[in-house]
């Protein structure tokens, strides 16, 4: 009797996890050894449990694993597919394949979103749950099957089937584009400034811009060209807004306190009782006055203008300056004399 209950116990669990084993199977292409690693890759740490130890179970540790191990292999693969491509394109490639989104997409498109585990029932508050679960899982295959096995997963699951890897490659995003179009859209200031110019150790140009975002730091790029450092400022800027609410907060705060200080008014109350004069027109007869009387009043400013002009003339003649009466000639006073004798006669 016992030994049947313990045949029981112990097909039971096996029964629960057969519908696991054959879904992994499906998505990874091998069956798992470990399966508890593989069930902790899958458990979010919304719906955490806890050890023996009193620690928290979840899927966060894996991830981080995982996340690095993608890195080593894709970029193992990029370096062998593209061969005598420069480090920057290299680096483009791989950090493409590997992003949150594009791990997002796989995951959902391979099932592995079904199987996550988490509390509730929206994922909408955590965009990246798929992506991290994905991370987990290469970390899972890692710690069960070794990296060959990783490398093996990405080859002949991912790339042969749900990725060009050339298309991703040769596929430009436009970071600054997508940063400007969110500023925008959220009416949200938003720049970019050149914090410096060097040359590396070939004499290259490098430079180095950085993005401001209501007046706060955003995050510094670093390129050959103006255009190369403005996309990975911005790349980065926008992955830090996705990840770190506070700033989020911080940016909408500053907007917050700028749109508040542009909105105070700037001028005095207008005055209801003198304002209404504005609205008093004027009849044809009042205007005819009011232009005669401005007529009057020039012609007084005229005349007042010449007579002071004419005052000021008069102040400076020189009809009372005379020069000092000279003694007479002697042809003179004889001609005088003559002329007073002819005088005399003709009376």
């Amino acid at each position: 009797m016992w030994v049947n209950d313990i045949i029981d116990r112990i097909k039971l669990p096996f029964r629960k996890e057969k519908e696991l084993f054959s879904a992994l199977y499906g998505i990874l292409g091998f069956y798992p050894r470990n399966i508890n690693l593989y069930k902790q890759a899958l458990l979010h740490k919304s719906a955490s449990k806890r050890n023996e130890k009193g620690r928290p179970v979840n899927n966060e540790r894996l991830e981080f694993l995982g996340d690095a191990i993608l890195d080593a292999v894709v970029g193992d693969i990029v370096f062998r597919h593209f061969e005598g491509k420069r480090e920057g394109f290299l680096t483009n490639t791989r950090s493409k394949l590997v992003s949150r989104d594009t791990l997002g997409k796989l995951a959902k498109e391979m099932g592995i979103s079904d199987l996550i585990k988490f509390a509730g029932h929206n994922t909408s508050h955590n965009s990246y749950m798929n992506g991290n679960a994905f991370e987990a899982l290469v970390g899972a295959i890692y710690l069960d099957r070794g990296y060959d096995a990783c490398m093996r997963f990405m080859e002949k699951r991912i790339l042969a089937h749900l990725i060009n890897i050339d298309k991703v490659a040769y596929k430009e995003v436009n970071f600054k584009s997508k940063l400007l179009e969110w500023s925008q859209k959220n009416r949200v200031k938003m720049e970019f400034r050149d914090i410096k110019q060097e040359r590396d150790e070939n004499k290259s140009p490098v430079f180095t811009t950085q993005v401001f975002i209501e007046g706060l730091e955003g995050c510094v790029g670093t390129g050959y060209s103006k255009k190369e450092s403005q996309q990975k400022a911005s790349k980065d800027t926008l992955q830090r807004l996705r990840r770190e609410p506070q700033f989020i907060d911080a940016v909408f705060a500053a907007k917050g306190d700028r749109t508040k200080m542009e909105e105070e008014p700037v001028m005095s109350v207008p005055d209801p009782e003198k304002e209404q004069e504005d609205f008093i027109i004027e009849t044809k007869r009042e205007e005819e006055t009011k232009s005669k009387k401005q007529a009057v009043s020039n012609e007084t400013v005229i005349q007042s203008d010449a007579a002071q002009y004419q005052a000021l003339h008069d102040e400076f003649t020189l009809d009372d300056i005379s020069a000092k009466p000279r003694e007479k000639t002697r042809e003179e006073i004889i001609a005088e004399a003559e002329a007073a004798a002819f005088a005399e006669m003709e009376k």
